[in-house]
């Protein structure tokens, strides 16, 4: 496929992301192609005078979209074009670069290569998360990494049951519980103890945060599951659902959370050289020796 209409999508502090902004730009006016520029690029920036647009025109027009920065970037583009089915393509000048791979210094020859219909294309899967109260939805959100159940502002424990498929699982006291989509399994999910998914995998992980039990394991279901968790005591502090670390609602004793994987999926493109188990090696040091 070769794409006429290019968004570009930054975080909001452009000014840390200058210097590579400017190169793609100046890349990109001499590509035969539109260019629409995320509205938050300061006019200083955007040299090359394109044209702003909002998120939702970006989604509309494009049939791709640039996003410089880091993971974190790439999940708040997740978040905002999941709707509009746009793919999306990541220059990674932040620190870990799971999602967004591809460095500065390779711009030019990735963006060459991938412009001219070589690339390798990977399909990712979303949660939503819905909070019901008294049988109203009182709070619902897309992730692209994970939903936690946790304590909002101390180390307490709080209490729960899951159930899947309406089959009931257990209940646990545990810190909270992350269920994580296979992106999100080097996440928060790897640092509570959970397994590592291929990021291409229809699974979802459910991962208890420091439970009471020693017993109590991760667990990893087809990601066509539907996932419940009522929330059965909350007495050590306000309980409260986040997803992706970042939209977040309070829940109290009686809620229930329904996690489903979203009907939509992300679709990320890489270099034809891209290697998911070297990006392993290299972010989480595997092989290395004192």
């Amino acid at each position: 496929m070769r794409f006429k209409t290019i968004g570009v999508i930054t975080k909001p502090d452009a000014e840390s992301v200058r210097q590579t902004l400017q190169a793609l730009f100046a890349y990109l006016e001499n590509r035969d192609c539109s260019v629409l520029v995320d509205e938050q690029v300061p006019d200083i920036i955007n040299h090359a005078g394109f044209e702003k647009a909002d998120r939702e025109s970006i989604g509309r027009q494009c049939d791709l979209a640039i996003v410089v920065g880091g993971d974190g970037t790439i999940l708040n583009a997740v978040r905002s074009l999941a709707h509009a089915h746009v793919p999306l393509l990541g220059i990674n000048v932040g620190r870990l670069g799971f999602l967004a791979d591809i460095s500065p210094d390779e711009l030019e020859e990735s963006l060459d290569e991938i412009l001219n219909g070589k690339y390798r294309e990977e399909q990712r899967i979303l949660l939503e998360a819905r909070v019901m109260r008294d049988n109203k939805t009182v709070f619902e959100a897309d992730a692209f990494n994970d939903v936690v159940i946790h304590i909002r502002d101390v180390a307490r424990m709080i209490e729960f049951e899951t159930r899947i498929n309406n089959e009931f699982v257990n209940h646990q006291r545990a810190d909270g519980i992350v269920i994580s989509t296979p992106t999100g399994s080097t996440a928060y999910a790897l640092s509570s103890g959970g397994p590592i998914l291929h990021a291409t995998l229809d699974a979802i992980t459910l991962v208890p945060i420091s439970p009471h039990t020693l017993s109590s394991r991760p667990l990893v279901v087809d990601a066509s599951s539907q996932i419940d968790v009522m929330i059965c005591n909350t007495k050590q502090g306000i309980a409260q659902v986040s997803c992706d670390g970042h939209l977040s609602h309070d829940v109290h004793v009686g809620d229930h959370i329904h996690i489903r994987r979203k009907k939509d999926k992300i679709t990320l493109l890489h270099p034809c050289q891209h290697n998911y188990f070297e990006i392993l090696r290299a972010k989480l040091h595997w092989s290395e020796y004192a």
